[in-house]
């Protein structure tokens, strides 16, 4: 499982670890089943706390991403397709929300909205 932790970013680091192992969960990179390293071991690994790391499993346990086995670790939660693909528009729901605010407080018609991401998805690509 691969981490990657910043300092600078302004999203609290429990959020970033959340953030990466729920991506690599709905990616695919970590599979149903599959045993994640400890509370304690993964905080030794990123160097933060064990309450950062606990505080991101609480986190991943209560959306449903992982779930933990007394005495055996924590895993990876077997979930149905249909529910990965409601947990990635959950990750950028809240996003989509402040844009659409933003975007009817300034006036901006949904049409336009839609044709501006649709041209900044595809240049992305």
């Amino acid at each position: 499982m691969k981490i990657l932790i910043s300092n600078s970013n302004k999203q609290p680091i429990y959020e970033q670890i959340s953030f990466q192992i729920k991506e690599q969960i709905i990616n695919g990179v970590l599979a149903k089943n599959e045993l994640l390293p400890s509370i304690r071991n993964l905080a030794k690994e990123l160097e933060v706390s064990v309450i950062t790391t606990k505080r991101a499993y609480e986190e991943l346990e209560r959306d449903g991403f992982i779930h933990t086995v007394q005495g055996k670790g924590t895993f990876v939660a077997s979930q149905s397709l249909t529910s990965l693909e409601e947990k990635k528009f959950e990750i950028i729901e809240e996003d989509l929300i402040k844009i659409v605010k933003k975007s009817k407080m300034l006036n901006i018609p949904k049409e336009q909205l839609i044709k501006k991401i649709k041209i900044i998805y595809e240049q992305e690509e």
